[in-house]
């Protein structure tokens, strides 16, 4: 299962960014109950992606992520490659696509 990254604040979403050029990062929040069982398919899936890093976001927490990434609900889940957003995807996940997606950025970008 992918190794999850705890974002607290913006700071540290910006940090996780530069230092991690492929990056998914999983914004949810604590009453969402589609957040919380999405989480673990996610990690999961992203095992098959060794290069990408994940870190999950609790909105609640970090409230500017939402003006910072244009997000309007929950949950919420991008891959970003070198700081720029390549693939938004939110609440109700087809996760066949959503593999076949990040299966046809990772091989180009790897």
């Amino acid at each position: 299962m992918k190794k999850l990254n705890e974002l607290t604040t913006l700071k540290n979403v910006e940090e996780f960014l530069i230092n991690h050029e492929l990056s998914f990062l999983y914004v949810s929040r604590p009453e969402c109950s589609i957040c919380h069982a999405i989480l673990p398919k996610i990690m999961v899936l992203l095992d098959h992606y060794p290069n990408i890093h994940l870190g999950h976001i609790d909105a609640s927490k970090v409230e500017e992520v939402a003006e910072k990434f244009l997000i309007l609900t929950a949950p919420i889940m991008l891959l970003m490659i070198d700081k720029k957003e390549y693939l938004r995807v939110d609440r109700f996940i087809n996760f066949e696509w959503l593999n076949k997606k990040l299966e046809e950025i990772y091989e180009m970008y790897t």
